[in-house]
């Protein structure tokens, strides 16, 4: 196979785990976006968290909200979770890799937040921790997951939301989990600011 054929490949199959996304997400989106806009009007906050390349997400999803996504308006107020390296590393030295989120969360997160989890297999020990301590803080729950939901998906409760993207595929499901970010901030913005 030349490298031309393997990028189409690429983009052959992302294409269709999107296409496969769209027959099934728009509901739970729709839902998780609605989440979101209720947290934001009450003055809550959403708080993100996940490792690797869903850190990065989480991050992006954050930076959207705080800074703006596609029409001025406003800063929204969100916390990625990610990004402090020294809380991070603390939390991990002081107690354990599995705290680092759920440390934050009970710490930052109040009754009525929510809290972005995202994990594409769903079976990130720090992130289902992170989905224990937002129930316990009374924070409701958007994840993000793929493939089955895992452990994670058993861990949510009614008032939570879920947006699998049934793809067993790590990239294709990052690449869908970051559609689904700014499907998530374009239903933000124009819920809340028209447009």
């Amino acid at each position: 196979m030349t490298a031309s054929e393997r990028i189409a490949q690429q983009f052959h199959a992302s294409i269709q785990t999107k296409q496969t996304a769209l027959d099934q997400l728009p509901p739970f989106i729709e839902q998780a976006g609605r989440a979101m806009v209720d947290c934001l009007q009450q003055e809550g906050r959403i708080l993100s968290c996940g490792n690797g390349g869903s850190a990065g997400d989480a991050q992006h999803f954050s930076s959207e909200l705080l800074n703006r996504f596609e029409m001025e308006r406003p800063g929204l107020p969100a916390i990625a979770l990610t990004t402090d390296s020294s809380t991070l590393t603390s939390i991990a030295n002081d107690y354990d890799f599995n705290e680092v989120f759920a440390r934050q969360i009970r710490a930052l997160a109040l009754p009525g937040d929510v809290v972005l989890a995202i994990s594409t297999s769903g079976g990130s020990d720090n992130i289902i921790r992170a989905i224990e301590a937002a129930h316990d803080r009374g924070a409701r729950v958007v994840a993000l997951s793929g493939r089955d939901g895992g452990p994670m998906a058993l861990k949510l409760g009614p008032d939570d939301v879920e947006i699998r993207v049934p793809i067993e595929v790590t990239a294709r499901i990052q690449e869908t989990h970051l559609l689904v970010i700014h499907c998530l901030c374009d239903l933000i913005d124009h819920q809340l600011f028209g447009g």
